[in-house]
């Protein structure tokens, strides 16, 4: 039961650091529909079985089970991660990252940064999500034009703080 309220808790307080994020990007209805699935039986149950505290419940599951069936069930429900942007490619006949619309890689960031916060606690800094992004930026398979963009503006949240990035963020359209 212990773990089930962790969990619960530890979901929730991440959705809402979302949803204040996505807020300050423009975006409130992404904010407001945010990680919906994590409530889902698939993926709420799996969560407490691997929780831990510190870390997704999906990195245990990964590592006892070989997959984590959360993440892929979460990952084809959710916009915000690039991992949905897969394709087959009509001239290779390969699956290829395709650019995700701005307005969600908007709302990945609001999620990298919270993620780092929520489980972080005490020892986030601004740099902390640009730090995990880029520890497996050469074994990840995203699109190059939304990668840059991403690490452009996890970038500039370590060197401007919250508050300008959010102000670019609000302005940021379309490319």
């Amino acid at each position: 039961m212990a773990k089930l309220l962790k969990h619960f808790i530890t979901v929730t307080r991440h959705r809402n650091a979302v949803m204040i994020h996505c807020f300050k990007a423009g975006i409130p209805l992404q904010g407001l529909m945010h990680d919906l699935s994590k409530y889902s039986f698939t993926e709420f149950f799996g969560g407490v079985k691997y929780f831990q505290g510190n870390r997704s419940p999906h990195e245990a599951e990964r590592e006892d089970k070989g997959y984590s069936e959360g993440w892929m069930h979460h990952k084809g429900r959710n916009r915000h991660h690039f991992e949905y942007w897969t394709d087959y490619n009509p001239q290779t006949k390969l699956m290829s990252p395709v650019k995700m619309p701005v307005k969600y890689v908007k709302e990945m960031f609001c999620d990298r940064v919270a993620a780092c916060k929520i489980y972080m606690k005490k020892n986030y800094h601004d740099k902390a999500a640009l730090d995990y992004f880029m520890k497996a930026k050469g074994r990840r398979v995203i699109n190059p034009e939304t990668s840059d963009l991403i690490e452009k503006l996890l970038t500039m949240l370590s060197e401007k703080g919250e508050k300008e990035t959010f102000k670019f963020i609000r302005k940021l359209k379309e490319y």
